[in-house]
């Protein structure tokens, strides 16, 4: 299983927001590379970063970022977070990343996913699948749709969707464990590589992912555990490796 440690990004620093929400911010580093450098040193095989300025605003806003953070790193990272035209994402894959994840546009507009995948290929464009209580969340977890998540997953997968990144919304950023059901459920009926995101913290929940690997759980993405120092990244790597 892969562990993908978080950079989240607003105004150009490393930030961690709580299930979110812009006012419950904490500020982790004015140097965003210098963390993922730090990522590359113990261990990790991929980071997951999001330009959250971008998913509020709709437009990627932290390009500069996340060249800088490409140039000084020699692993691949993927970037979601306001990536709502072609043009996005090609800058995006422009500025380094090695693929794009690609959230309120799937569910508003399917066939732009099903343009981006015949355009960029299905191991560049990633589902981003963020639930509330099963319903698909969009515009930066603002709004919840009337569409429920595994449904929106499979719509994905006929387009030519492999991956998705799973968030439960409700679990970001809380440190009380994943949703595992949740998790579980969506990797059986979708058929799709699942990311699993929100609320890793701790080793043990590494330990749980992991039984769902059979089912196509491949990965799973910790933030705030790493910063807050609940989870040793390394620890975390050789759980997930072994």
């Amino acid at each position: 299983m892969i562990i993908f440690p978080a950079i989240d990004l607003k105004e150009g620093r490393c930030v961690r927001l709580i299930q979110g929400k812009k006012e419950k911010e904490t500020i982790y580093s004015e140097r965003p590379a210098e963390v993922a450098r730090s990522f590359q040193s113990s261990g990790a095989r991929w980071l997951h970063i999001v330009d959250l300025d971008g998913a509020f605003a709709g437009s990627p806003q932290n390009l500069g970022v996340i060249k800088d953070i490409a140039s000084q790193i020699d692993i691949p990272f993927q970037v979601g977070g306001g990536l709502r035209s072609e043009a996005d994402v090609e800058q995006v894959l422009q500025a380094g990343a090695s693929r794009v994840i690609i959230g309120t546009r799937a569910l508003e507009n399917p066939d732009f996913v099903r343009r981006l995948v015949d355009r960029f290929g299905p191991e560049k464009i990633v589902l981003g699948l963020d639930a509330r209580q099963g319903m698909v969340a969009v515009k930066g977890w603002v709004e919840v749709s009337s569409v429920r998540a595994v449904d929106l997953a499979q719509q994905m997968r006929d387009m030519g969707v492999v991956r998705a990144v799973y968030t439960d919304v409700a679990q970001d950023g809380m440190l009380r464990g994943p949703n595992i059901t949740a998790t579980e459920e969506v990797a059986r009926i979708s058929r799709l590589k699942i990311i699993a995101s929100g609320g890793v913290s701790s080793l043990d929940d590494i330990r749980r992912l992991k039984t769902l690997v059979p089912l196509g759980v491949e990965g799973a993405i910790i933030g705030k555990a790493i910063y807050d120092g609940k989870i040793d990244l390394s620890e975390a790597l050789r759980i997930a490796q072994d």
